[in-house]
């Protein structure tokens, strides 16, 4: 199979390489929002709550990949900034009101340090939802990650910075339609580790 090609623009801006194109990500979305849909719909609400600012293209993909009735409901937690690697986890705005006896899936983008979704897990956790999962587009291969709880992954990736479809680097970068590799001498960073 051939990589897939890398439009020259993207290029010029640092992207070093396609890690994973539009069309396999949009299958996988697909696949995704059809699981949801067969392992929660019975009736009860379904509530989207996805993390600002990165989840909300994965989590709008999502939401339109389920045929069923579902409510969308954002959460902000910042973790990165300018850095490209994980802060620590502060949620700056309220939770959804209103949880009791509904089905609640946590939509994030990536599982990178696991600080995010332990945070939302547990403060949604006390809110007497009838279930509680997390779907992540991207899973990262390291510890932290693979050792949080997570029920849906789309993508299991290496412990790489990425950026694209939502996942930015300072705030750019987001609207890119693939996820890719960002070149880190690009931005001055030099090599990771």
């Amino acid at each position: 199979m051939n990589a897939p090609v890398l439009p020259g623009y993207w290029q010029e801006q640092g992207i070093e390489r396609v890690l994973l194109d539009e069309a396999t990500i949009a299958a996988r979305v697909r696949e995704l929002g059809e699981q949801l849909c067969n392992e929660l719909d019975d009736g009860r609400e379904i509530v989207l709550i996805p993390v600002l600012t990165g989840a909300i293209i994965f989590a709008a993909d999502l939401m339109r990949a389920m045929p069923t009735r579902v409510r969308f409901s954002l959460v902000s937690v910042a973790s990165y900034g300018a850095a490209i690697t994980s802060q620590g986890a502060v949620r700056s705005g309220a939770l959804p009101a209103n949880l009791a006896g509904k089905h609640v899936v946590i939509v994030d983008e990536i599982l990178d340090s696991g600080a995010t979704i332990r945070l939302l897990r547990k403060e949604i956790g006390e809110l007497n939802a009838q279930s509680l999962r997390v779907c992540v587009l991207l899973r990262k291969q390291n510890e932290k990650a693979l050792s949080t709880p997570c029920e849906m992954v789309g993508f299991d990736i290496p412990d790489i910075f990425v950026v694209g479809y939502g996942l930015d680097y300072d705030g750019s970068f987001r609207n890119m339609p693939f996820v890719g590799v960002l070149n880190l001498a690009s931005i001055g960073m030099g090599s990771k580790g």
